[in-house]
């Protein structure tokens, strides 16, 4: 049994609307609360049980400028897999009320990201159209308390609720923390790049149909 309740934003026709939403999830796995602020400054609370997972968490928020608040209760005590997985699901619900309609966003972001030895690149659509192509060769089975596996059950919840097509490629690494952060830092850059508000198209939605 699943649940989820959203709390409006607000509204996205008004070009300097702050776009902020909030999702609850509850089903017998995980309890989950999300707060998201896609025009914020980077501030975090994140509370998953899971360190590492927040670790990651975080760089989306102050890599991509965008005040995060992740609680989540879920049963640790068999694994982490619902944990991120439910996580990734609730905070696309998220993404997707906060942006709204898309009128004057940029639609498309990507970046390149460092660490070291470890290099990953990350490329995002606000296209409409979930699609996750994900190659991280991890050198490792985990992170701390965390299941590297996970990385795409995170990402997949969060592109079929977002509705975003998302290439993620990890292109050189050695150290396995490495090829994570380098991953998560340019998804939140390219999240940015994507989710910035283009003055010469204000109030256009970025696409030949008319609508995302």
């Amino acid at each position: 049994m699943t649940s989820s309740a959203l709390v409006p934003s607000a509204p996205s026709d008004h070009p300097d609307a702050d776009r902020i939403a909030e999702v609850s999830r509850t089903t017998a796995e995980t309890r989950i609360h999300v707060r998201v602020n896609l025009d914020g400054t980077g501030e975090a609370r994140l509370s998953t049980g899971i360190g590492f997972f927040d670790h990651m968490l975080d760089q989306i928020a102050r890599h991509g400028l965008i005040d995060l608040r992740i609680e989540c209760e879920g049963d640790l005590h068999i694994d982490g897999h619902h944990t991120v997985e439910d996580v990734g699901i609730t905070l696309g619900q998220a993404f997707a009320r906060a942006v709204g309609d898309k009128k004057g966003i940029r639609r498309y972001g990507h970046a390149y990201v460092p660490l070291d030895e470890a290099l990953s690149r990350v490329v995002v659509d606000f296209s409409g159209r979930p699609g996750l192509h994900l190659h991280i060769p991890f050198t490792a089975g985990s992170i701390g308390g965390f299941d590297t596996q996970l990385t795409y059950e995170f990402f997949q919840g969060f592109v079929n609720h977002a509705g975003v097509t998302l290439h993620i490629d990890n292109i050189k690494g050695i150290n396995a923390h490495h090829q994570c952060e380098t991953v998560f830092k340019a998804f939140a850059r390219a999240l940015r790049a994507a989710l910035e508000r283009d003055p010469r198209a204000a109030g256009v939605i970025p696409s030949t149909k008319g609508s995302l």
